[in-house]
């Protein structure tokens, strides 16, 4: 039996905890609640147990891995990643349609005007700047919005919760009105998309067989899902960037570079590190016997850090084909945004770059806060200067 590493290697912010390396690609492993199940860190395992629907992602039926939370209760309406099929096949069905590529390459244009005005006033302020609050923050939050329909006049309002709910300075209780006030403000706005609809989702969701309390949770789950995530990966993704200096001017030399770019810090990053799913029958796993009830931790951050499927792994290579990795995991319950994301990204991270040659860190790289112990790894603040 082993335990769940967290602790990372010390002086490297981007890599996994270094035991991880130590384990088998299938390994019996010990639940912060005591519970006996399993650890994966292997690549194709890890692929494996994301895409078998014997194996279920029902909060009520798992284990968590990261903290003993007792008896989880079954996922909020509206939440598809704690859902199985039919349940969740009802909602993606739904949704599918709304993030098709070509749908979120349209958005394209309004990614750059914003990452522009973001740009403008960093640079009308002048450094150091937090990059969190500047740049990687604002520019989810608002595209975010413009899926939801949230009126402009609005925004401004909705953006301080979303501030509020993610920021490093806020306790419990700030962080759970500022959770109670969106999911307020979503029934209030699937109300409106009722009464007078709009070119957005969440209009569009309203002609379909959805309650309103269906659609709410689902405005909630794709605020949750799509806000925290892309913050993290454009400031981790900033900082591991400066980090590596070579990566940066190959990323400024070569304009056509930002796609591949992308998925190798999808990959080297993994902010999303650690799954879990649950044995709904017994099922046999690269020779193991995974019983039914037992739950399966997998660590997508020791997935992408495979060297059997990446060689020379903990090297960030933007030229890199890092195809297949886990950064937005895989099966039925891949994240369903994540075209939107790869928008963001491509257009944000050169721009950026662009922008300011001589960005840098403002503080040394021991001092910048990172937010370990969390589902979605990354960082609180990213002091930065040019």
């Amino acid at each position: 039996m082993v335990k769940l590493p967290t602790e990372r290697p010390a002086g490297c912010p981007f890599d996994p905890p270094a035991e991880l390396r130590d384990f088998p690609p299938i390994t019996r492993m010990t639940f912060p609640d005591r519970h006996e199940g399993w650890l994966v860190t292997g690549h194709t395992l890890a692929r494996a147990v994301l895409a078998d629907r014997r194996f279920s992602s029902r909060y009520e039926l798992m284990h968590y891995p990261l903290a003993d939370l007792g008896e989880m209760p079954p996922a909020p309406v509206g939440d598809m990643t704690g859902m199985d099929a039919p349940e969740h096949t009802r909602f993606r069905k739904l949704l599918t349609g709304k993030f098709t590529v070509r749908r979120m390459s349209l958005l394209t244009e309004r990614v750059e005007q914003i990452t522009a005005e973001h740009l403008d006033a960093m640079e009308r302020h002048g450094g150091p700047v937090d990059l969190v609050q500047a740049f990687a923050q604002p520019i989810p939050a608002l595209m975010i919005c413009e899926l939801l329909g949230v009126p402009y006049a609005e925004r401004d309002t909705f953006h301080r919760h979303t501030v509020a709910l993610s920021g490093a300075d806020a306790n419990h209780e700030e962080q759970f009105a500022a959770y109670t006030a969106i999911q307020a403000y979503v029934r209030e706005l699937v109300e409106a998309k009722r009464a007078e609809p709009t070119d957005d989702l969440l209009s569009d969701l309203t002609t379909t067989d959805l309650t309103d309390e269906e659609l709410a949770g689902v405005g909630s789950f794709l605020l949750g899902a799509g806000l925290d995530t892309t913050t993290n990966l454009l400031a981790l993704g900033t900082f591991a960037l400066l980090q590596h200096p070579d990566q940066v001017a190959a990323l400024r030399s070569d304009p056509e570079l930002a796609e591949q770019a992308v998925e190798e810090l999808l990959r080297y990053l993994t902010i999303a590190h650690t799954g879990a799913r649950s044995a709904l029958e017994d099922v046999e796993l690269d020779g193991h016997l995974i019983k039914a009830g037992e739950t399966v931790a997998i660590s997508a951050q020791a997935a992408n850090r495979d060297p059997g499927r990446f060689p020379d792994p903990d090297r960030l290579d933007l030229r890199r084909q890092a195809t297949g990795h886990l950064g937005f995991g895989h099966g039925i319950h891949q994240c369903l945004g994540q075209q939107l994301a790869r928008v963001e990204m491509r257009v944000a991270f050169p721009a950026l770059l662009r922008r300011f040659p001589a960005l840098r860190l403002a503080v040394p790289a021991e001092e910048v806060p990172m937010r370990h112990g969390l589902d979605v790894y990354g960082v609180y603040r990213l002091p930065v200067t040019w």
